[in-house]
């Protein structure tokens, strides 16, 4: 694995999860209760001993760059890193990342110093836990020129994937990019090839791209410089590369999820909590999730009913009510409240004690969730102020709304209160 780099791709303006990504950049975007997307992908790479990891992105990277410089921090003897390469001006141009293999190319001068045998390109906004080494291991032993990572999916989502038909051999004889109508069934395929049962063929009759792909080092660089009008790996790279070169799939069995949009990566969250066993799980001490070290006191719940959630550190909790619920760090929760199905992104800061007191008494809202307030079926971005007695709870079932003056969105059905925004006592949304 000393013989791989690995390239994690940031994504664009992070349109689909937008408000969540109107100050940071997507993998930056916090992830049950205490950690960020850009933690599943760097943290697969740790257990997998791939220790050379550069990020590209291009909106809004301080809070990530600050995220990862204070996270993950390798031995000086060793060659591991976990660095960001924004988008940037050079010599050769100036214009922001036009896709992401326009990406790549951008930085290939850097990329091509490194003495390597692949180059292992990652989404940010997945969550899965993969053991890179088995998906190496399989490229290197059919001499293949890229591999994909792929999972059979049913017609309900499959226009929104890179969709392929393979040979007996695993082979990617056809590509297509999110195609729609009769081009979507074009790519039904016997997945039985894949190992599912006709059953299970029957009801997922096509293979998806997770956009996990392993190129020979030469390969990528051969095709990013000789074909400088395509700037897509998904769209254009590799449906062209499939016509001439050995590309071959690789098939994850493991759960994986898209979290791209504001509704999946909602019911992703959620779903953490399901009992007995929840889809993915943090508890796995041999391939362990790592983030930040925060150093926060335990959490305190002061005659609190808690049901089907999680909680992060150092939150503060009084004589309410949660279930089914995320909450994220230093979450303050004040009295006879109840949260349910409900997402809480906590806070980035402490608010001193005599500063809560004072800005109550002189109208001020403070950092948290107020006194007598009710949330169902929502996000609230960090560092939110929500007053006393405010209901948050979609009264009207509107499924598209955008408040930004006055501190939300609604997508999918599910209000998104914006990070540092104030909701006045007494507000019903």
């Amino acid at each position: 694995m000393k013989r791989v780099l690995a390239i994690i791709l940031g994504g664009g303006a992070g349109t689909r999860l937008y408000p969540l990504t109107k100050l940071r950049a997507k993998p930056a975007v916090p992830l049950a209760s205490k950690y960020r997307l850009i933690d599943i992908p760097v943290s697969n790479c740790i257990n997998s001993e791939i220790q050379k990891i550069y990020v590209l992105t291009q909106f809004n990277s301080a809070s990530l760059n600050r995220h990862l410089n204070r996270s993950y921090i390798f031995s000086g003897f060793s060659e591991g890193f976990v660095e960001v390469l924004s988008a940037q001006q050079t010599a050769e141009g100036f214009r922001w990342f036009q896709g992401t293999a326009d990406a790549v190319r951008q930085y290939l001068n850097l990329l091509e110093e490194w003495d390597i045998d692949e180059y292992l390109i990652l989404s940010g906004d997945h969550l899965y836990r993969m053991d890179y080494s088995e998906f190496i291991q399989r490229h290197r032993d059919t001499k293949a020129d890229i591999t994909l990572s792929v999972v059979p999916i049913d017609e309900k989502p499959a226009s929104s994937f890179g969709l392929m038909k393979i040979d007996s051999q695993g082979r990617v004889i056809d590509f297509s990019e999110k195609p729609k109508g009769e081009a979507l069934k074009n790519m039904q395929v016997d997945t039985t090839v894949l190992g599912l049962t006709p059953e299970e063929a029957k009801q997922k009759p096509y293979i998806a791209s997770m956009g996990i792909y392993i190129f020979k080092k030469d390969v990528l660089v051969d095709l990013l410089k000789r074909n400088l009008e395509q700037t897509d790996f998904g769209k254009e790279i590799i449906p062209a590369a499939a016509k001439n070169h050995n590309v071959q799939a690789y098939l994850f069995n493991g759960y994986w999820e898209d979290i791209g949009t504001i509704e999946a990566f909602y019911h992703a969250n959620l779903a953490l909590t399901q009992q007995p066993q929840p889809p993915f799980s943090f508890y796995d001490e041999k391939a362990p999730i790592y983030t930040r070290s925060r150093y926060l006191p335990p959490s305190k719940m002061l005659n609190c009913q808690v049901s089907e959630s999680m909680i992060g550190e150092g939150c503060i909790l009084k004589n309410c009510r949660i279930h089914h619920s995320v909450l994220g760090v230093r979450t303050r929760i004040e009295s006879d409240c109840i949260i349910e199905d409900t997402l809480l992104m906590g806070s980035d800061f402490y608010e001193p004690f005599a500063e809560r007191n004072s800005g109550l008494s002189e109208g001020r809202i403070p950092v948290g969730i107020g006194e007598g307030s009710t949330i169902r079926r929502a996000i609230i971005d960090k560092n939110a102020r929500i007053g006393r007695n405010v209901q948050i709870i979609n009264k009207e079932g509107i499924e598209e709304a955008e408040r930004e003056s006055e501190g939300f969105y609604i997508r999918s059905g599910i209000v998104v209160v914006l990070k540092n925004a104030t909701i006045p006592d007494g507000t019903i949304i």
